[in-house]
């Protein structure tokens, strides 16, 4: 996928989402078993780590056999809560069979005991090698990467979803590595 080449910042992220909506509505979310294999080859997750996961919408890479993974491996696993605009992701206690909670913009979050994550893996509609992720454009993982600092932040998506590169601004967060399918992308040291 590439990007465009529109003079507004904002446009170009416009444009990028519709595109990468469009792509990734073509895309197998059953690959998230290999994007599973890539990340538990590849990251060395501290032991007792809290991790943060997502439930997937309909056509994003379903993270779930990761989540189930680190699960077996001892990890606190802990879903993102959508919250009010304006505010920081909460993140509730998941296991295997917990209740499951519809909100707003159709994601699910368990009914569980808040924590907080060590560890997030942050859903992406495209990113460059750069570390640079384009969101849904809430800015919620941005506001919980601003407030949780020193936290690392993996983004996880299709491979097809890479772009040359992701138009940021002044409260976007780079990731600290990107796993897809068929790869690890290491931004910075650590994980």
């Amino acid at each position: 996928m590439r990007s465009g080449s529109l003079a507004d910042p904002a446009d170009v992220k416009a444009a990028l989402r519709v595109a990468a909506r469009t792509l990734r509505a073509t895309l197998d979310p059953g690959l998230g078993e290999a994007l599973a294999q890539q990340a538990l080859t590849h990251f060395a997750f501290p032991s007792g780590a809290t991790i943060s996961g997502v439930w997937p919408l309909a056509d994003e890479m379903d993270l779930r056999p990761l989540m189930h993974a680190l699960h077996t491996r001892g990890h606190p696993i802990v879903l993102p809560q959508t919250t009010p605009r304006g505010q920081p992701l909460l993140f509730r206690q998941w296991t295997p069979g917990s209740a499951m909670i519809t909100e707003r913009f159709g994601t699910q979050c368990p009914d569980g005991p808040a924590a907080v994550p060590d560890i997030l893996f942050v859903p992406l509609l495209a990113f460059d090698r750069r570390g640079h992720r384009l969101g849904y454009g809430g800015g919620y993982y941005d506001r919980t990467l601003a407030a949780l600092p020193g936290r690392r932040a993996i983004g996880f998506g299709f491979s097809a979803l890479e772009v040359d590169s992701v138009p940021i601004g002044p409260h976007d967060h780079p990731l600290d590595a990107i796993v897809t399918e068929r790869e690890v992308i290491r931004i910075t040291d650590g994980i």
